[in-house]
């Protein structure tokens, strides 16, 4: 990734500098709570505006709402993400028409096969990577190029926060089923030993009953 971003632990509130949210989950469910971690990022009235990615946060109690939200994308990353997935959603966003000077990218990032962490990535936009100073070394010419280069800054972005998401959400997903297999497990022990309990009360009172009935001949 192009060393003029930068990677805060925690997202960043707006000072001067207008901020584009962009909150990237997924489609699909079914494993954990690992979408709730990044769309409690779009709780904080200051994070607006928002776009996001993945159907899990657009469902959020407040992400939906006009005012804030501005885009959405889905069905990006179904699969494993590619970066023509990651560059079709940094030219949306740079297309959409909302006023931005940096964009801030709100991801799940890998920790371990059992953890995750809610991260957000800033990206500079043009005004900004002219004033870094790592970009200040080069001496350039042509502004078209810096607007290419900051489409690039933000795919090459977009698609690392896609490739985090989803290894985040593969292993989670791991995680939640092999859970549920362990308590289907658990269950079908307890009901069988129900089940046992039950058969041999049942023999039991059988044996009874004809002991009973001989005694009585």
């Amino acid at each position: 990734m192009l060393k003029f971003s930068k990677t805060p632990r925690k997202t960043p509130r707006p000072q001067n500098k207008r901020r584009l949210f962009v909150v990237i989950s997924s489609d699909k469910g079914l494993c954990g709570g690992i979408h709730s971690s990044v769309t409690k990022a779009t709780l904080d009235p200051n994070v607006l505006p928002v776009m996001v990615i993945g159907d899990k946060s657009k469902h959020n109690s407040r992400v939906p709402n006009p005012r804030t939200s501005k885009l959405t994308f889905n069905q990006i990353g179904r699969d494993i993400p590619t970066f023509a997935d990651a560059a079709s959603v940094a030219d949306l966003i740079i297309k959409s028409g909302v006023e931005f000077d940096n964009v801030v990218l709100v991801y799940n990032s890998f920790v371990s096969a059992l953890s995750y962490e809610a991260k957000a990535m800033e990206i500079k936009g043009e005004a900004g990577l002219k004033d870094s100073e790592a970009f200040k070394k080069y001496e350039l010419e042509d502004d078209g190029f810096t607007k290419d280069l900051v489409e690039f800054s933000l795919a090459n972005a977009v698609y690392a926060a896609l490739v985090e998401g989803h290894a985040c959400e593969q292993s989670a997903r791991r995680n939640a089923m092999d859970n549920a297999s362990k308590n289907a497990k658990d269950m079908i022990e307890s009901l069988t030993m129900q089940y046992n309990r039950g058969r041999q009360a049942a023999i039991t009172n059988e044996l009874v009953d004809i002991i009973t009935g001989a005694s009585a001949l």
